[in-house]
């Protein structure tokens, strides 16, 4: 026997109810709440109850304390406060308490095994409602709360409201019939008929129920069930009788067994046989939501509130906070009154990126709101066919990115009837509303609403009718504060992005415990002593400059070097200067490659190289002779420095591990702690581009010691075409963050584009690598590490200025909240006089930029002025009068003689089918091998598209370099197909004839 004495003179009879502390115990919480416990000893325990179980870490608890020698005192009310505070209440009553009479112990063990029996169907309750209501009535703990709402979100209403069955049974007798209410008070008629027998029973026989129980002095007053287990008909007060006599469960069996059943079987990773015939259903019941009931958080309805009354706000919340699930909420309240009132309501949700539009449809807004209103979305990855136009008319809530939306307005503006209007629309939601600056798609489509807005008041001063303008909703994270250096001007930054959503407020919650802010962490690492690979690679761009007669100002391998050779590039491309032209391209290049050498593996940055050249080769070779083209004397030589013995030497020290870069090694540090000292790590590993993205998932993939303690590493990226690395299609993205979300991998390596508004599953650890841009990306990525005890760290080399970097973002972190608490407290005259100052200043900038965009595109000079000549070998290639626009997006040239000008070639990286054309295929120069464009296949015809930058552009007499049409302000004729397709015809005919 235990035998342990309190002060008081009050005997632990350890061996005597033991069994029962084992299920009423849970030890995690409990040992936080354990002062007389050494650290070492609750470490073992804890270990015991993540490697075996609670059950038998709750023994190694006891058995601890029976050897501690001697007991501090006070240490028995220390166990009992730890037992209450730790949601172990009924232990603590055992424990300080003589043990409960057995009638009242037997009905609390008739109310468990019910729960047991009835489980499959308990898992189909709305557990979030039933989550908050239980823990309104204390049977749940604060703590209690945030793990199963956390189960809910990562595993599941089914895997949520297992864990709450777990959890409610620990309470004191009395639980079951505040439970009953809980499922009442949540419209849970049938599961509370099915603990019943009896819907039309009320809560006052169930208070006297509750006294029953609760009632020591009268130990013959039980509840009865019918004998058949799992079929409950009825739950009926009756008379004394003996307690053995009466309860369901058989007269011999004892507590340990039935309530060892109860409660292991409830347990998250140990389904019954019951749970897994079930699965199917509950599953689907998962993932039906309530159809009317959205719970938000007090923080959350809080900031919800000013839209709730049909203000425009910003609501600004950390990442993973739910911004999104109150906008949900706003949006179905928006709708409920509008239909209750009469009036059509019509939401747009707009997003930035195409993944976020599946996302924002399938996890929030379709999945709460299908049951009572029509949701769709549309993006340039979907399938469907129908008019944007038709899709708004049909739907009440319509989830896009932000483009469509501002194409079909332009539309509308232009005189189009397939367009949309801002009238049409009741409520527009802008994900990310930090974005709606500095000309970007949101500010025009806010341009329009603002310009609306003060035509509105100018008509209602003329009494005259206005036209309905939709309430502005915006969600952000972090609005940042736009470079400033002093508080003034971040005030003023947020002032403006207030001003260009018309918010009434911005409002900012206090998540008070519901906060999660992650560990942060800067792993300096060590500058190499020696960099032999890197000196090799510097050698070749010193002999580069010498033959070129280039003199760089700054260190090979910065940004700084990388913008002086660019610069060389262009002004070497407009003096037609073929020499220093090839030759700066060549030094991008290996400029990449020093980058690459110093934050990722030397052998990647060797096979950046060699794949460079090769393909660079390819394009000096014919496809139909596979002879060389040309080869100018730069070119040749160039091609020999590094094909010589440059090659070999870098070859060779790439295999030298005692040369690698001290920032990986760093790196895997981090991550083999994170993976050892966790047991189920989940991170993120953010880098700068898409080539290091991909070269560090596959450095982890090659790495034994990492798949020895289990890491899964996957790459996921953008999906735009600007870089010659090839981006990620949506598709790809989607089935990467499943796999996350599955723990198929649990490592990710991605560039920013998952920084910022993709859900991402909770992550243990978050690790920026070499990598840091503006306070709003740090706190971005910061929040993805929402799991409990998170950690961010930022891994920098010595000297390289990103941790110095990251510092100055902290700071701009603290004035960014600054900021917004002094533009909070401002007086609302005061503010809304500053944002319509700056509204108007909005306007009348934009009135400039249109004015002189229509003054550029109205110019009188003919097409035919403008020449294209070859970006490398200066060949004279066409004029503007031999290009046509599809689709008011693509520059093709149909001409014959630009068919004799070009080769074609396979672009095996490029597939990419979309609505009327796809392209596979990139079209070159003949003599020299630079790539003009793609070949695209519209309705079935074969043309050649030009893209701008490629191309050398002589305008008024001007040499200049062109990234984007936009650009040039010439206007281009529109194709005509049917024109085209007769003379494609006719060709064919001809050459069938001969």
């Amino acid at each position: 026997l235990l035998s342990i004495h309190c002060s008081s003179g009050r005997q632990l009879y350890g061996s005597d109810f033991r069994p029962r502390l084992r299920k009423l115990i849970e030890v995690e919480f409990v040992l936080d709440h354990l002062n007389f416990l050494d650290n070492d000893n609750k470490d073992l325990i804890r270990t015991k109850a993540r490697k075996e179980s609670n059950l038998k870490a709750v023994d190694l608890l006891i058995d601890t304390i029976i050897r501690i020698r001697p007991l501090p005192n006070g240490w028995f009310r220390e166990f009992v406060d730890a037992l209450s505070a730790g949601g172990c209440k009924h232990a603590a009553t055992y424990v300080e308490d003589s043990p409960p009479c057995p009638a009242l112990e037997a009905e609390n063990d008739n109310c468990v095994r019910l729960i047991e029996l009835l489980s499959p169907s308990l898992l189909e309750m709305k557990t979030t409602d039933v989550c908050w209501d239980c823990f309104s009535k204390d049977i749940l703990t604060a703590e209690d709360r945030e793990i199963i709402l956390a189960e809910c979100q990562n595993r599941g209403n089914m895997g949520g409201a297992r864990e709450l069955l777990r959890r409610i049974v620990r309470f004191p007798p009395g639980w079951f019939s505040i439970f009953l209410k809980a499922l009442q008070n949540t419209e849970h008629k049938n599961l509370f008929k099915e603990l019943t027998g009896d819907l039309s029973l009320s809560f006052s026989h169930h208070d006297i129920i509750y006294n029953m129980i609760n009632t020591a002095d009268e130990p013959g007053v039980l509840m009865a069930v019918n004998e058949a287990p799992g079929n409950v008909d009825h739950m009926v007060e009756e008379g004394p009788v003996e307690a053995a006599g009466n309860s369901f469960l058989p007269e011999q069996e004892t507590l340990d067994s039935s309530l060892d059943s109860s409660v292991t079987s409830m347990h998250l990773d140990e389904p019954s046989e019951a749970d897994s015939e079930t699965a199917g259903c509950i599953a689907a019941a998962a993932e039906s939501p309530p159809k009317d009931v959205i719970v938000l958080r007090d923080y959350q309805m809080d900031v919800a509130r000013p839209a709730l009354e049909g203000k425009n706000i910003i609501i600004c919340l950390p990442t993973g906070s739910g911004k999104t699930r109150v906008a949900v909420y706003i949006t179905k309240e928006h709708l409920d009154s509008r239909r209750k009132e009469g009036r059509p309501g019509k939401v747009v949700v707009l997003v930035n990126k195409v993944p976020l539009v599946e996302q924002h449809y399938s996890t929030e807004f379709w999945k709460f709101l299908k049951n009572k209103y029509k949701v769709e979305r549309v993006s340039g990855d979907s399938q469907l066919k129908i008019s944007f136009t038709d899709i708004v008319q049909k739907n009440d809530i319509v989830i896009c990115t932000a483009q469509i939306l501002e194409n079909y307005l332009e539309r509308a503006h232009s005189g189009d009837d397939d367009g949309i209007k801002l009238s049409d629309l009741s409520l527009i939601v802008i994900d990310e509303c930090h974005h709606t600056q500095k000309g970007g798609v949101y500010n025009h489509i806010m341009i329009r609403y603002l310009k609306q807005k003060h035509k509105n008041a100018k008509l209602k001063k003329e009494q005259k009718d206005t036209v309905d303008i939709p309430q502005i909703l915006g969600l952000t994270a972090s609005p940042g504060v736009g470079g400033a250096k002093k508080i003034e001007k971040a005030e003023e930054h947020i002032l403006r992005i207030c001003a260009n959503l018309d918010a009434y407020k911005i409002m900012t919650g206090n998540l008070g415990e519901n906060k999660k802010e992650p560990h942060k962490k800067i792993a300096t690492a060590e500058e190499r002593k020696e960099d032999p690979f890197g000196d090799v690679i510097k050698g070749i761009m010193n002999a580069i400059h010498v033959h070129a007669e280039l003199n760089p100002t700054c260190d090979l391998g910065t940004q700084n070097y990388e913008q002086w050779v660019v610069q060389k590039e262009q002004n070497a491309a407009k003096e037609e200067n073929q020499k220093v032209r090839v030759c700066a391209e060549h030094l991008r290049q290996y400029n990449e490659a020093l980058y690459l050498g110093k934050t990722i593996r030397m052998w990647d940055a060797f096979s950046f190289l060699d794949k460079y050249f090769d393909e660079e080769l390819k394009k000096k070779v014919a496809p139909e002779d596979e002879e060389a083209i040309i080869k100018t004397d730069t070119e040749r030589f160039l091609f020999t420095l590094f094909k010589g013995n440059s090659k070999v030497k870098l070859q060779e020290l790439a295999k030298l591990p005692q040369y690698e870069n001290n920032s990986l090694a760093k790196l895997r540090t981090k991550i083999l702690h994170e993976f050892t000292s966790r047991e189920k790590a989940r991170g993120i590993i953010f880098t700068k581009t898409r080539r290091s993205a991909i070269a560090l998932a596959q450095w982890v993939q090659e790495n034994s010691k990492f798949e020895e303690v289990g890491v899964k590493a996957c790459h996921v990226i953008g999906g735009g075409g600007q870089s010659v690395v090839k981006p990620m299609t949506a598709a790809e993205q989607r089935d990467v963050l499943n796999k996350f979300q599955n723990a198929e991998v649990n490592l990710l390596i991605a560039t920013t584009v998952a920084e910022e508004g993709l859900d991402i599953a909770a992550c243990n650890f978050v690790i920026r690598y070499e990598l840091v841009t503006n306070e709003i990306a740090m706190i971005q990525a910061r929040g993805r590490g929402r799991a409990e005890d998170s950690s961010y760290t930022l891994v920098a080399g010595e000297g390289s200025g990103v941790a110095e970097r990251e510092s100055v973002n902290e700071y701009r972190e603290k004035m960014m909240s600054k900021a917004i608490d002094k533009v909070k407290k401002l007086d609302q005259d005061e503010y809304e006089k500053r944002i319509k100052e700056f509204q108007i200043q909005a306007i009348m900038e934009e009135r400039v930029r249109t004015t002189k965009k229509k003054q550029k595109g109205m110019k009188k000079e003919s097409p035919s002025k403008v020449k294209f000549s070859c970006r490398s070998c200066n060949k004279p290639v066409c004029s503007g009068e031999d290009v046509e626009i599809i689709e008011n997006m693509h520059r093709v040239n149909v001409t014959p003689q630009f068919k004799e000008l070009f080769i074609q070639r396979e672009n095996t990286s490029l597939v990419k089918r979309l609505l009327d054309y796809e392209t596979n295929g990139f079209i070159a120069c003949k003599d020299c091998g630079q790539r003009w464009g793609s070949m695209m296949l519209y309705r079935g015809i074969e043309c050649p598209c030009l893209h701008v930058k490629n191309f050398l552009v002589t305008y008024d007499e001007k040499k200049k370099n062109i990234n984007k049409w936009s650009e040039l302000g010439i206007q281009l004729p529109a194709f005509d197909y049917a024109e085209h397709a007769r003379s494609v015809a006719e060709s064919s005919e001809d050459e069938q004839s001969m």
